[in-house]
């Protein structure tokens, strides 16, 4: 049996676009979310690279991280995750390795394969549509890139080469878990959206585990969606937005992050709620013993080493008390 005390805690941040919001106060929002929790019990503070979303501003996700790497202290900050494909490995080995030089010991580069947008947005990003089978290639382009340059090499990432900057793979699915096994890289599973996958996804990533220079033993982070608050009746209102965002997800209908509410069963159906229920089985809802527990529970099912936690909550205030509870609730 693993315990909390045991497990690290992390915060995952898509900088969401709220209605009657924008983006320039959607990531003055995520800054000051990254303050708090640089002075709370956090390891680290991604952010995901995802294109074409009117309720997402992180799109240039290592600008984000750079104005937040800048503003905080302590707190490792991060991509949760860059979607490789949809760039130069040379490039990224240049953007992190930029930020790694400014700010040393806090830069994580977590990767992932899908293209985080849609086909005509790929095509606009200058790439063709794929089926993600390039991704080994391109991580071990990377990595290339970011080892210590061998003689003779006569490309390199200047900054970049030779600074360690943490590699993780990031993945909903056996293919990244596969390849995080045998590229011994530490593996994070995206159970906040896709959790269909999460058990047989890490007990194969520890099973075909191989070490590496980078990591001696098997480590797991596992993303979940939390909402917490004084009282679970508030809990549950302010988790409304979660259920409306993803409802919009299921009907192929974007929008910005709506306010809470009090019936959802006004707006889907019984087969809606039922689809957008199976795919937040893994939030966590509550107060802080009912989120406590949760989160006891997940770490206990997954063995997990840290556990992310991403908050589609619409009150900023709402949204970084809710933080709070959950540090709280961590530490109990």
């Amino acid at each position: 049996m693993k315990f909390l005390s045991e497990a690290r805690l992390s915060a995952l941040d898509l900088a969401p676009i709220t209605e009657g919001g924008s983006a320039g106060q959607a990531l003055r929002n995520s800054l000051e979310l990254a303050q708090q929790l640089d002075n709370l019990d956090f390891t680290r503070f991604w952010l995901a690279e995802h294109h074409n979303l009117i309720d997402v501003a992180c799109a240039a996700t290592p600008l984000v991280i750079g104005y937040l790497a800048a503003n905080t202290h302590r707190i490792r900050v991060g991509s949760g995750g860059i979607m490789l494909p949809n760039h130069s490995p040379l490039v990224i080995a240049e953007q992190f390795g930029t930020l790694e030089t400014l700010y040393p010991g806090r830069i994580d580069l977590g990767l992932g394969r899908a293209p985080g947008t849609d086909q005509d947005t790929l095509r606009a990003l200058g790439r063709e549509p794929g089926d993600g089978s390039e991704f080994p290639q391109l991580v071990e382009e990377l990595q290339h890139f970011l080892a210590v340059p061998s003689p003779g090499q006569s490309v390199r990432a200047i900054p970049g080469a030779g600074l360690e900057i943490p590699l993780w793979l990031l993945g909903s699915s056996l293919f990244s878990a596969h390849l995080a096994a045998q590229q011994g890289l530490p593996f994070a599973f995206a159970a906040h959206f896709a959790p269909d996958h999460l058990q047989q996804a890490l007990q194969l990533y520890r099973a075909q585990f191989t070490p590496s220079p980078a990591l001696a033993e098997p480590y797991v982070l596992v993303c979940v969606n939390a909402v917490a608050a004084p009282t679970a009746s508030e809990a549950r209102f302010l988790a409304s937005t979660e259920q409306q965002k993803f409802l919009g997800l299921i009907r192929g209908k974007r929008s910005l992050l709506p306010p809470p509410v009090e019936n959802m069963d006004e707006l889907w159906s019984p087969a809606e709620a039922h689809h957008v229920r199976r795919m937040l089985r893994e939030s966590i809802v509550g107060d802080r013993e009912q989120v406590r527990e949760a989160l006891q529970g997940l770490v206990q099912r997954t063995q997990a080493d840290e556990i992310m936690i991403n908050s589609w909550i619409f009150d900023q205030q709402a949204r970084l008390r809710s933080y709070r509870i959950i540090a709280e609730a961590w530490k109990d």
